[in-house]
């Protein structure tokens, strides 16, 4: 007789702490990752990325905005430049892309399950920065095989 999830034991303690872990991990890069990927939009479609756009987009205070801002710089992601706004670095572009990449698979995986555009945009807000690789694998070889099927 097979258990159903609900059913499922609690896994060890440490196994169960690593999740967590990698939980709490993800959430504070999605923080990041959605910044460089605003600031990217922002260079793309404006020119140029301020922080007061930043925080009318993110709806988030101005000083929340230069807090995020000053640990990009540390980590090497943003660049400022004075009177000129928000530029990303080689490795801010990297993530912003990567981010960008994820973000249109998930949309793409969401509606092909039958998901209307717009609640899948805003669930891969979510979704893209906490789901793993192994996932997003298994999202890019489903809509491959859907794909194929068209054909």
């Amino acid at each position: 007789m097979s258990r159903t999830i609900a059913e499922r034991p609690l896994p060890p303690a440490e196994e169960h702490a690593a999740r967590f872990t990698r939980q709490r991990e993800a959430d504070r890069i999605a923080t990041t990752e959605d910044y460089v990927e605003l600031i990217a939009d922002l260079l793309k479609v404006d020119g140029e990325a301020r922080a007061v756009d930043l925080a009318r987009r993110m709806g988030v205070s101005q000083a929340t905005v230069a807090a995020m801002v000053g640990r990009l710089q540390r980590d090497g992601l943003v660049e400022t430049k004075p009177y000129r706004g928000l530029f990303l670095s080689a490795a801010g572009h990297k993530m912003a892309a990567a981010s960008k990449t994820r973000h249109e698979l998930v949309v793409r995986f969401l509606v092909a399950v039958g998901l209307d555009l717009e609640t899948a945009e805003e669930d891969a807000e979510g979704i893209e920065h906490h789901v793993s690789d192994k996932a997003m694998a298994a999202f890019e070889r489903f809509l491959a095989g859907r794909e194929e099927e068209q054909r």
